[in-house]
Formats: structure tokens, C-alpha cells, sequence
């Protein structure tokens, strides 16, 4: 791969675009601020993408201007324009207009010389796949592709349609490059940087199980039995609340490596007791994921059909008022005030459980129908002064518990 040269020196515009928009010449700086008009930066950034071609007006307004948006979007544009050359001035002292426009097209100027983050990461993605490679060579390529992934693609402009696309794209060739990086820092025993490069790259995609599968074994091999266990729990936890789905064999299997890890035997009944104890005399609701809430339920089914006590579960469903794109972000903020609702207000007694992304499932021992009832409806009001009714609405239902 052609050696590049530094961004930094001459004339050339230094341009990044992963985990935020940067601009940078003849020591200026123009950096993106979320307070500014994000227009103006969502066309720079696609005039900067697309400074291969001249771009018609007619395109610039259907991709921002969609639906007549304005009631004079080519004035809109050329307004636009305006106030983009006169942003990018402090950046080309030297009379250059970056801005070219040329018979109903606008044009990024061709003689200024940039370098963009997101063309050397592509360039670096295609090198590391490249046949020939020694694996010393695709680790390197590796290690600077994985570096220069700071961040999403434009993430303060995610919601634009182009934007998507391209963020996305991006994003997967990052998670596999990690993945592969990973997998040869495994084979030289590089067990510290593979968990580093790892553990980054599952903060960006918390939902993708290979990372948590590449986390573990990283942890395990560096006889860190205690961490891999935490993080496999967290994982399977995870994936379960908010895909709904159980640990592939592939990770369960780590489980057991975990377990077979632990060499000593513990014949102190005290130290073992200890280990189970919870961290903390913690108050409120035991809350667990619904894996285990499955085996608490049977075992309590059990013990009231044996001893004739009385249970009762309550499902708890959250729902959105609105509609539009904002709706799952809502969502999730709610469902972690519901969740803290719910483990402030019950009794330690009680077992609550994430049961779909927008439901939680309670058992509550030793009450009666009309008595769970009140803590559910104590519960709701308890939701409500957190979050607006207007806003979202909490139902629910109370049912004893099933004794086979």
C-alpha cells in the first residue's frame, strides 16, 4: 500500500470524519459544534465525500430539501453556500476557494489537496485482505485501521439518509477487521491487547455475541476466571433483555472452561457462604435476568403447593404516546426508570426481571391477590411522577402463580 504523507504539513486540508467532523489546515482548526447549524455541516461533509464530481443543485435539494421542506429551497441553498465559504475562510488565508460553482453545480475545488480519515481506512481495509500478506504485515495494517476508528461516521449527523449508509458500512468493516485482528493476536499470545481491542470495539456494538466471545477467552487466557464470569453473565443478560435471545453454544461453552478454570476444592462451608452472599445488604427487589426468574418461579411453584402460601406475578408493559424516530430511545429511558422504580419500591423479597424490551415480570411472595394489587398500583403512580403520562403509558396484570 502507497506510504502516506503527513496530513499535517503544507497545504493539505486534514479532514476526519470518524467519532466527529474535524478540519484542519495551515494550522487552523474548524471542528464541528453541535450548536451550529447542522445543515450547513451535513452538506460540507457530503460535498467533501463526493469532491470526486460537480454535484447538480437539483440533487443538493432533493437530498436536503426533501418533500418542499422550504418554499424556496434554491434560494435556500444558495444562502446555505454563502454561509459555508464564509465558515471554511479561516482555514485557506491564502485566497483558495475550496468551493466551486460551475453552470447550476457546485463542486468541491480538485487543486486542494485533502486527506480524509475514512479514505485511508478504506484503503487500509482493502490492504489487510489482500493475499501475500505475513501476518506480521496484516497485524500491523491491522492495528493502524483499528486506531483510526474513533467513533461513528459523522455521528452528530446519523440521522441524515446518506449518512446511514456510509456509517454503516463503515462500521461493519471495522467490527471485522477487529474480529480478525483479534484472532491473530490470540495466536501470538497477545492476550492483553486482544481483550483492549476487543473490549473497544463491543462498547461501540454491545450487541454483537463475537466480541463477548473474543472478551472472554482474552480474560481467560489471562487466568482472569472472576472478570470472565462477570462478563459472561453481563453478556447473556444482555443479549437476552434486549434481543431476547439465549447464549449461542459457542459461548456457553466458555462457561465451562470457566468452571473447570478453578483447580482447588473449598471445604470451609463458611467461605462458601460467603461467596453466595450477596456484595451488599442491599434493599429492594432481588432483580435478575428472566433465565434465572424461570428457575426462581418453579422453585416457588413448589414450595406453595407444598405449603399452600399464596404468589402472585404482575407483567408490567410500557408503551410510547408518540411515534417518529425518537420512540426507542424514549423507550429505553423509561424502562430503566421503571427498573428503578420497581427495585427501589418492592421488598427484598420480591423478584423482578426484564421479560421483553418494553415488559417486566414480577413475583411477589406471600400476597394475596387484593395486597399485590396495591404494590402494583403503588408502583405505577411511583412511574408516573418520573415520567409524564401524556407521554407514556404503564398497564399491567396480576395473576397467582400456577401450582402444577
Amino acid at each position: 500500500m502507497e506510504k502516506q504523507t503527513d496530513p499535517n504539513t503544507g497545504t493539505t486540508l486534514s479532514i476526519s470524519m470518524l467519532g466527529g467532523f474535524r478540519l484542519s489546515r495551515c494550522g487552523q482548526v474548524l471542528a464541528e459544534d453541535s450548536n451550529r447549524a447542522q445543515k450547513t455541516w451535513n452538506v460540507l461533509a457530503y460535498l467533501i465525500i463526493n469532491r470526486s464530481r460537480s454535484i447538480p443543485q437539483m440533487e443538493l435539494i432533493e437530498t436536503f430539501w426533501p418533500e418542499a421542506e422550504s418554499a424556496n429551497p434554491t434560494s435556500a441553498l444558495k444562502t446555505l453556500f454563502f454561509r459555508l465559504r464564509g465558515l471554511l475562510e479561516p482555514l485557506f488565508p491564502d485566497g483558495v476557494q475550496p468551493i466551486l460553482s460551475q453552470r447550476g453545480a457546485y463542486a468541491w475545488n480538485k487543486d486542494v489537496a485533502c486527506d480524509v480519515d475514512i479514505d485511508r481506512f478504506n484503503a487500509l481495509y482493502e490492504h489487510s485482505r489482500e493475499e501475500g500478506l505475513s501476518k506480521e504485515e496484516r497485524m500491523a495494517c491491522l492495528e493502524q485501521l483499528t486506531a483510526l476508528y474513533q467513533g461513528e461516521f459523522l455521528p452528530l449527523q446519523s440521522g441524515s439518509i446518506w449518512v446511514i449508509s456510509l456509517s454503516t458500512s463503515l462500521h461493519n468493516r471495522y467490527i471485522a477487521a477487529v474480529k480478525a485482528y483479534a484472532a491473530l493476536l490470540e495466536e501470538n499470545g497477545n492476550f492483553e491487547r486482544m481483550l483492549t481491542v476487543s473490549a473497544a470495539a463491543s462498547k461501540l456494538d454491545t450487541l454483537d455475541e463475537e466480541l463477548h466471545i473474543l472478551i472472554v477467552r482474552a480474560l481467560i487466557a489471562q487466568n482472569d476466571h472472576a472478570a470472565a464470569l462477570e462478563h459472561y453473565q453481563m453478556a447473556c443478560d444482555l443479549l437476552y433483555r434486549e434481543l431476547g435471545i439465549s447464549p449461542s453454544e459457542a459461548l456457553k461453552s466458555l462457561y465451562a472452561v470457566i468452571m473447570d478454570s478453578e483447580e482447588t476444592l473449598e471445604t470451609d462451608l463458611g467461605v462458601i457462604q460467603e461467596n453466595l452472599r450477596e456484595t451488599t445488604a442491599r434493599p429492594g427487589a432481588f432483580l435478575c435476568d428472566y433465565g434465572f426468574f424461570r428457575e426462581i418461579y418453579r422453585l416457588e411453584a413448589r414450595r406453595a403447593a407444598r405449603s399452600g402460601t399464596c404468589i402472585h406475578t404482575a407483567l408490567l408493559t410500557v408503551s410510547c404516546q408518540r411515534s417518529g424516530e425518537q420512540v426507542q430511545n424514549l423507550l429505553k429511558r423509561a424502562m430503566e426508570l421503571l427498573q428503578g422504580v420497581l427495585t427501589g419500591s418492592l421488598r427484598r423479597g420480591d423478584v423482578v426481571s426484564r421479560y421483553s424490551p418494553t415488559q417486566y415480570v414480577v413475583m411477589l411472595p406471600s400476597a394475596n391477590f387484593e395486597d399485590a394489587t396495591m404494590v402494583v398500583e403503588r408502583i405505577v403512580a411511583a412511574f408516573y411522577r418520573s415520567c409524564s403520562p401524556t407521554l407514556f403509558r404503564l398497564t399491567y396484570r396480576v395473576r397467582e402463580l400456577e401450582i402444577s
